[in-house]
């Protein structure tokens, strides 16, 4: 069984969006396929309707321990030099570069903390 936010996911659309058009709790693998195979209505015109300027879902995956989880990327999100699980030490990841300063971002994801390297003023 596929979990609703997995379906929308591999169908690259929000989760509101498989809520809203009635996409079940749970699909079997063939339920999902036969939504891929042949698109409803809604979702064609979703999809025709991207401008690919911004992702519906990102890969999120730790710099020091690998842990991944896809979410809904925000519009205040910077681009990350670094994700790190939030329990991770500063310390575990390289150190900025010579004339860089970094960045905390809290926040992001389910466990995860943003680092952004950027050149020192």
């Amino acid at each position: 069984m596929i979990t609703r936010r997995d379906a929308a996911q591999r169908l690259d659309i929000p989760l509101e969006m498989a809520t809203r058009h009635g996409l079940p709790t749970k699909l079997t693998e063939a339920q999902l396929r036969e939504i891929e195979d042949s698109p409803p209505p809604w979702l064609v015109q979703s999809r025709a309707n991207r401008t690919g300027k911004k992702s519906v879902w990102v890969d999120l995956v730790c710099s020091v321990c690998g842990f991944a989880e896809k979410a809904r990327p925000k519009k205040w999100w910077p681009a990350f030099t670094y994700v790190s699980c939030d329990h991770h030490d500063p310390s575990d990841l390289p150190p900025p570069l010579p004339g860089e300063q970094r960045e905390e971002i809290l926040g992001i994801g389910s466990r995860f903390v943003g680092w952004v390297d950027t050149p020192l003023d």
